[in-house]
Parts: structure tokens; sequence; C-alpha cells
């Protein structure tokens, strides 16, 4: 938890404003919710303010932008779901398991959680409309996640569970395209059982 003082200085002879103190993950976190649920072009500053609580003075000066406050909020998003989805592949013995998990783990349905879909993807949906400098953030993020599927599939080439010819390369984009569309497909109101064949044809395509 990390706490945030900001202090403004006005013309001399002005009275000091009074600091202004705030837990700057628990500002991202409801940040997080609202580019989440609307998307970053749909997101007002207003918005913002309203959801985090602070006034647009400290917003601006703690994060710059709508698009500062937009990047720190995608990266705490991506690196918790990074870390999630490591220890649920790590955690199991078989990598394919672990990567079968990561799915079955995803949510499905009606509920709120399925219908926002994950934040990563819903960026690239809204790629066109954003700049590049947040084209460039979520692209790498993708990458980061990439990289953790490329790494599970090389250990489960080298333990023999990997059908003979698959390039854990290429076997990652294809599981990335999975991953994609299960949560596209999550928020629809698809079944878990819709969902859980998906899973059965991905996997069952690269286990030996």
């Amino acid at each position: 938890m990390q706490a945030i003082l900001l202090v403004w200085w006005r013309l001399p002879g002005a009275m000091m404003a009074r600091p202004v103190s705030f837990d700057r993950e628990q500002v991202l976190e409801r940040a997080t919710a609202v580019f989440w649920e609307r998307g970053f072009c749909e997101t007002s500053m207003s918005q913002l303010v309203d959801a985090t609580r602070l006034q647009p003075g400290s917003l601006y000066a703690a994060f710059r932008s709508k698009e500062g406050l937009f990047l720190e909020a995608l990266d705490h998003y991506a690196e918790r779901s990074r870390e999630q989805m490591r220890a649920s592949i790590e955690a199991a013995e078989d990598p394919l398991q672990g990567i079968r998990d990561v799915f079955t783990g995803l949510p499905v349905g009606s509920g709120m959680e399925a219908r926002r879909g994950c934040l990563l993807v819903n960026s690239v949906l809204e790629a066109g409309r954003l700049n590049p400098a947040v084209q460039a953030r979520v692209k790498s993020h993708l990458a980061k996640v990439e990289a953790i599927f490329r790494n599970a599939l090389e250990r489960a080439q080298a333990n023999g569970a990997l059908a003979p010819g698959k390039s854990p390369a290429k076997a990652a984009k294809f599981l990335m395209t999975t991953l994609w569309g299960l949560r596209v497909l999550g928020g629809t109101g698809a079944s878990r059982q819709s969902a859980r064949d998906v899973i059965d044809e991905a996997l069952g395509a690269l286990r030996c």
C-alpha cells in the first residue's frame, strides 16, 4: 500500500494549499473499475474524479492526464493478472493442466465480471481509437502474457507432454487467441460448458 502526499504552492504572499494524502493503490483500483466498465475512450475525467474521490487538481498532479492514469491502471491490472496466471500454472505439476486451470478459472455467464471481460482484451478491441503510447503499452502487456504461455509450453515439451512437432512459440500464439476468444465469449452470457468445450479442443490439440 502506497500513500501519496501532494503539496501545491501558491504565488508568493498567498497561503499554501493544504497537503493532500491518498492511497495510490486504492485510487488505481477505483480508476481501473471505471476504465474496465466503460473503456478508455468513453471514460471522462469527471467520472474518474467521482470514482476516485479525488479533486481534479489532485488527479492531474499525480497522474498528469487521463492517459497517464489509464496507463498506470492498466499496469496495475495487467501485473496482478499475470501473477495470478503464473501462480496457477506453476501450482500444477503438468504445465498443460496449469494452462487448463487458467482457462477454466475465467469468468463466464451473466455476472458483472464475465460481462466486463478483460481490460487488456477490451483495450485491443478499442485499439483503433487509442493513441500510439497506449497501444504500445497494451501490446507490451499482451507479449508478457504470451511469454508465460510459451515458458509453460517449453516445460511441457521438455516433459514430453506437448504433442510432437508443436512449436512452443506458435502454440503460445494459438493459446493467446484462445484466451481472447474465451474472454469475449465469457461476456456474451455463454454457459460454462460452452467455454469448457473450447478449452477441451484447444488443449486437446496440444497434448501428446
